[in-house]
């Protein structure tokens, strides 16, 4: 299995290899190079597919035959569009994951309130969201989790566990945070693009395209083009015999702490 560790181990077994046979047979000099740029593509893959389970296990899927998805969205709340989303979900009867970003809730406690009043899940997207978090120390990722945490305890009265990385970005300074507090990482496998693609159809068209048992749905409540094209995913979903399921239900976790 490609992991973090494993890698570590190998490439260093082969770092040591590559200088033994330069004492002994005066290898290319390129060779180095040419093992470091290897090591860094693959530590790039691990860092940018949240999939990999490169640093740890990440649940982004569920394995199952059943005809069932799940829905969640990042980056709320959002006061010109969350509740839209709220409204079409609750039409529906479906019930979603909703990662929110601490720093979004002030001004936004009633939409809040609404995610837990309406049963969905609540998840950790961290305090700011900000541009550098994957570059942050652990203890200060650990903060920002406990900050978002925190505001959402004060609101709620509930304590999320699931977290899922801002960017969608790992690296072993994340793992630790995660560790140190408890949390479950979660993912996804289909990515709607939805804050890139603006053109409905072609986006209705590609989520439709992935739909498959187990799927775990990445939307924003940022964005105008998913309040848009929701009702007739939900439908269509419905139609083709699919249920869309609550995240934690679907894949057998535990939202709060």
């Amino acid at each position: 299995m490609l992991t973090f560790k494993n890698i570590n181990i190998l490439f260093v077994s082969v770092l040591l290899l590559l200088i033994a046979g330069d004492i002994l047979y005066d290898l290319p000099l390129i060779i180095f190079p040419i093992l470091l740029v290897l090591y860094s593509l693959i530590l790039f893959y691990g860092c940018y597919y949240i999939g990999s389970n490169f640093f740890m296990k990440v649940f982004c899927s569920a394995k199952t035959e059943r005809k069932e998805i799940a829905i969640s969205f990042d980056d709320g709340p959002a006061e010109n569009f969350t509740p839209l989303i709220l409204k079409t979900l609750k039409e529906h009867n479906v019930k979603a994951g909703f990662f929110c970003i601490g720093n979004r809730i002030a001004g936004n406690e009633n939409i809040f309130k609404q995610l837990k009043e309406e049963d969905h899940i609540i998840g950790n997207h961290s305090y700011t969201h900000d541009f550098f978090f994957d570059l942050f120390s652990s203890k200060r990722m650990l903060h920002e989790l406990k900050m978002m945490d925190g505001d959402t305890v004060k609101i709620t009265g509930l304590k999320p566990k699931l977290f899922r990385p801002p960017y969608g970005v790992m690296n072993p300074n994340l793992r630790k945070a995660i560790i140190e507090g408890g949390y479950i990482p979660v993912g996804w496998n289909v990515r709607s693009m939805d804050t890139v693609i603006k053109d409905k159809k072609k986006l209705l068209n590609k989520i439709l395209k992935a739909l498959k048992p187990g799927a775990v749905y990445l939307f924003h409540d940022t964005s105008a083009s998913t309040v848009e094209i929701l009702p007739a995913f939900i439908r269509q979903v419905k139609e083709l015999g699919y249920e869309i399921v609550r995240l934690d239900k679907m894949m057998n976790l535990a939202a709060y702490a």
